[in-house]
């Protein structure tokens, strides 16, 4: 009897420690995927020229390198890896005319490309994509 009922109470208890790791890592990949655009986007305030793209993407790939995740090497948007990023240079500020900013966008489609396999059913409450923008302002 107690093989029975430890039969019936193993499978769930199986699928909360997955998924319990499933979000552990999509959760650390999310904060390398924040810390990535952050550092692209300071690294393209240190290069305000035509090697903007260059610095940030450089920042990125090396914030992003223990994931073998890793932007282009040529300007605008690249897509590596499943890994989106997209590096633009804006006239001016939306909150003030008279400055440059840098975006950096990085998009990585976790839902259909999990860094670990889900279990079926747990893929739909995993978010469909992780999105991050960082914007400075360069001069």
């Amino acid at each position: 009897m107690a093989a029975v009922e430890f039969a019936l109470l193993l499978i769930p208890l199986l699928v909360i420690i997955w998924g319990m790791i499933s979000y552990g890592i999509m959760f650390t990949y999310r904060q390398a995927l924040s810390q990535a655009a952050g550092e692209g986007a300071r690294a393209a305030v240190a290069a305000p020229s035509t090697s903007t793209w260059t610095a940030a993407s450089a920042a990125v790939n090396n914030a992003l390198g223990s994931y073998s995740q890793a932007c282009g090497t040529s300007s605008g948007t690249q897509s590596t890896s499943y890994l989106t990023c997209t590096v633009s240079a804006a006239a001016t500020c939306a909150n003030d005319a008279s400055h440059t900013c840098v975006t950096v966008t990085l998009t990585y489609p976790y839902r259909t490309n999990p860094l670990i396999p889900n279990i079926p059913g747990l893929g739909i409450i995993v978010p469909s994509t992780l999105t991050f923008v960082s914007t400075v302002e360069v001069s």
